[in-house]
Order: C-alpha cells, then sequence, then structure tokens
C-alpha cells in the first residue's frame, strides 16, 4: 500500500489556504464534486507538485441491495483517471432504498445511512463491491461510518463484519476514528474494543474529524474541531499498526488556516505518540511497524455462519437475490420511516429514529441552500422553516437540484412566499430552471405549471 502521509481534505472554501500549507503530503476530494474535464486549478496546481489526490465517493450506495450503477461507477472511474490517483474510497452504507425491487417509490437519504451487520446484508455488500472492484482501474478501500440508530436483530460485530468483508474481497479499508467515537457516545460501543476488534492490516487510511453532542447524540458533523477523545483514538491505533495515510475532514465552519495547520500538527503529534508507543512494545510482542499487509492475510475471527465461498471450478456463482430482496424489503421500511413518516419499522428506538430523521431534514435543507443559494437570499429567515416542513411530507427522491427545484415549486403552488416581490422572484428562478419541458405533460400538470406562470 503507497505511503501517503498527512493529508487534509480539499475543498473549494480552502483550497487556496491547502495550496499554501506546509506538510501536506496529500488531499482527498469529494468524488461527486469533481468533474474530470473540467478539474479545478488549485487541484491541477497541487498534482503538477505531485501531491497525491484520491477521489471519496458519497453517492454508490454500496451496502444498499441493489447492485451499483454502471454510471455512478463509470464517473468515479473516470475522476481516478483524471486524477491519477493510486486508489478511491467510498462507504460501507445505504443511501436509497426503494423502487422495483419492493414496488415502492424510490427514496434518496441524502445521507450515509448504516447497513445491518447481517448475513444478508455481508452477502449482498460483498458482491456489490466485487463489482465496483471490476470497474475501478485502482484499488478500492470502503470506510466505516457514523451511526446515530442501530439495527436490531445483528448477527456480528462490526469487525466480525468487516473481517468478513476484507477476506472475502480482499477491499482495503478506510478506518474513521471519529467515526468510532460516534458510535461510543451514540450506541455505547467501547472504541478501544471496536478498534482492537478491526481488521487493521487492511487499513488503507485513516480519517478524523471533529464534531459536537448534543441532548446525549454526537454528530459527526466535520465542522468543528477535532477532539482529545479522537485523537487519543488515533494514537490508539497507531500505536497497533503502522497507517499508511491519515487525513484530516472539514466540510465547513472553516476556521483560519492556522488553526488548520495546528489540527495537523496535532494529528501528527498523535500517530508519533502511537509509533513510540508500538516501537517500545516491539520486543515483548514481536509487533511490527512495517505498512499493512495485503488484506488476503487478515485473518478471519469465528462467525455465527460460514460465508459462502467465491465461485470457483465452474461452480455456479451463490443466488444472492433472496438476501437482495429481504434487505431492500428493510431498507425501505427504515428509510420511509426516517423521510416520509411512516411507522417506525419493529426493534428500532423511536426516539433515536426521531433524531435521525430530523438531522436528516436539517442536512438536505443545508445541502440545498448551497446547491440553490438563490432560494436562501430569495426567501430570508423563512428558508429554513420553510424547508424542514416542505421535507417532512415530500421525500427526496432525485438529487438536491431536483430537491430545490420542487420545493420552490411546492411553495408557488400554495402561494407562498405571500410578498409579491419574493413571489415573482421565485417564480422567475423556478421557470429559469425548471427548462422548457418539464416533467410529466398530462393535464394536472400543465394545469398546474399554468397556474404557477401567473
Amino acid at each position: 500500500m503507497e505511503r501517503l502521509g498527512t493529508g487534509i481534505g480539499w475543498r473549494p472554501e480552502i483550497a487556496d489556504a491547502v495550496e499554501r500549507m506546509p506538510g501536506v503530503d496529500w488531499v482527498e476530494a469529494v468524488a461527486e464534486n469533481v468533474c474530470p474535464g473540467h478539474l479545478p486549478d488549485a487541484l491541477l496546481r497541487l498534482r503538477e507538485r505531485g501531491v497525491t489526490v484520491v477521489p471519496h465517493g458519497v453517492s454508490l450506495g454500496l451496502g444498499g441491495a441493489d447492485r451499483p450503477g454502471p454510471a455512478r461507477l463509470a464517473a468515479l472511474a473516470g475522476r481516478a483517471e483524471a486524477l491519477g490517483s493510486p486508489l478511491v474510497t467510498e462507504h460501507i452504507a445505504f443511501v436509497r432504498a426503494g423502487g422495483p425491487r419492493t414496488a415502492s417509490p424510490r427514496l434518496e437519504a441524502g445521507h450515509l445511512l448504516p447497513v445491518p451487520r447481517t448475513r444478508d446484508a455481508l452477502d449482498v455488500l460483498c458482491e456489490n463491491v466485487r463489482i465496483a472492484q471490476d470497474a475501478l482501474p485502482v484499488p478500492l478501500a470502503v470506510e466505516n461510518i457514523a451511526a446515530l440508530i442501530s439495527w436490531p436483530g445483528e448477527e456480528m460485530t462490526e469487525g466480525q463484519f468487516l473481517y468478513e468483508l476484507a477476506d472475502r474481497t480482499g477491499v482495503r479499508l478506510l478506518i474513521d476514528v471519529a467515526n468510532l467515537h460516534t458510535n461510543h457516545v451514540n450506541q455505547g460501543e467501547d472504541p478501544a474494543k471496536a478498534l482492537a476488534g478491526l481488521p487493521l492490516e487492511a487499513i488503507a487510511y485513516v480519517h478524523v474529524a471533529g464534531g459536537f453532542a448534543r441532548d446525549g447524540v454526537w454528530h459527526d458533523s466535520h465542522a468543528h474541531p477535532v477532539p482529545r477523545q479522537v485523537l487519543d483514538l488515533l494514537t490508539d491505533l497507531a500505536s497497533r499498526v503502522a497507517p499508511p495515510g491519515v487525513l484530516l475532514e472539514r466540510d465547513e465552519n472553516f476556521p483560519e488556516p492556522a488553526e488548520l495547520e495546528r489540527e495537523l500538527a496535532g494529528i501528527r503529534e498523535a500517530v508519533e505518540e502511537g509509533r513510540r508507543i508500538r516501537e517500545a512494545a516491539r520486543p515483548a510482542s514481536g509487533a511490527s511497524s512495517a505498512p499493512a499487509s495485503p488484506a488476503s492475510a487478515v485473518p478471519r475471527p469465528a462467525v455465527p455462519s460460514p460465508a459462502d465461498a467465491p465461485a470457483a471450478d465452474g461452480c455456479a456463482a451463490p443466488d444472492r437475490e433472496p438476501a437482495r430482496q429481504r434487505l431492500a424489503l428493510a431498507q425501505v421500511a427504515l428509510l420511509s420511516a426516517l423521510v416520509a413518516g411512516t411507522p417506525v419499522p419493529e426493534g428500532f428506538d423511536r426516539v433515536r429514529l426521531g433524531v435521525q430523521a430530523r438531522a436528516l431534514a436539517g442536512k438536505r435543507a443545508d445541502v440545498v441552500a448551497k446547491v440553490a443559494p438563490e432560494l436562501p437570499r430569495i426567501l430570508g429567515a423563512a428558508y429554513r422553516p420553510a424547508f424542514l416542513a416542505y421535507a417532512q411530507r415530500h421525500p427526496m427522491t432525485g438529487g438536491h437540484r431536483r430537491d430545490a427545484l420542487d420545493f420552490a415549486e411546492r411553495l408557488l403552488h400554495d402561494g407562498r412566499p405571500h410578498h409579491g416581490r419574493a413571489r415573482r422572484e421565485l417564480r422567475r428562478w423556478w421557470l429559469d430552471r425548471s427548462g422548457p419541458a418539464p416533467r410529466p405533460a398530462s393535464r394536472t400538470a400543465r394545469a398546474r405549471r399554468a397556474l404557477l406562470r401567473r
């Protein structure tokens, strides 16, 4: 595995600062925000200097019941090739549910949601990872996520789940120590025990990020300073194995460059402290500071039931469709409860589900405000409460840009904003972006558009 060193998440808002920052060995860019044919000049300059750029995907949905879409895989592959990246990364999560397999509307979470640690979910995830690996020009690494909620009836610990995944697919792991801290606060998981149970030999690199606590729940915000507990977990990890790379994630509320540099220095110090502990323990335990070994060498712990081996010697591949069907039904029931107000599936914590639902709606409002900044400008202080009220009754079924258009259309249909000037401005904005031939040209749709044009 390539040694990456210390890096930072590249975002347009801090592009100039990152370019001038000393000691940045590599950066990670959100894959969906990078266009291969129009790479930002700041990223190109970093590449020319020899700084490694890794695309980090957020929308593939490898933990979902459906196979990863060829178009999404091709887009991720194109970004890796354009950036000359040594690997690409994604998440062990699902981000959408519904559709033909469940005979229900397609729903988008707009966020990373946890997969159940069950045999069905593992079988589907392994197959999806293999499909992605076959489509990508470079190795794939997948990240553990933070969760506000946990699935009932789980059959494995996270360590067992990840060992099986690495063993069966050879995929590398992106370990997020901030997410381990989040799961400690939100689900009572011992972070040191969880870390000890992970297949650390398969690490590609490590994420570090900040968050905040509210009402006994830790929110993995990527918008706050890295807490001491997360740095301590990084030291614990580095005392067990030498991580090929460590990266600071920051997505918003960006501080001054000097503060980011101090956080990077704190990360280096935490890794160095772990190295000293590892070196001191080597004579007694035989521990090594060598880079992570291949995933094929990862030992496999005892798991409740054996996994199906990959097809070989002409044997037919296992039929995953029954597992996909069961997983699809479970995921659409959960996502529908979170974004459409349907009943909470049996076994879930209703209070925690409510917290997650509010967090999803809040994030959705924030992202729509970013992709369509004209909406909060036109609506002013009324934007956020109006969007949150809209989100309670209207799940997201497309991307965030489609969501912005649908939100504006709903406001206009309901006769809002009441102020004439704001309403005229919103109507112009919506008409400019909805195109000359918007969705279904049914009589009802035509009548509705005629009403909105008035």
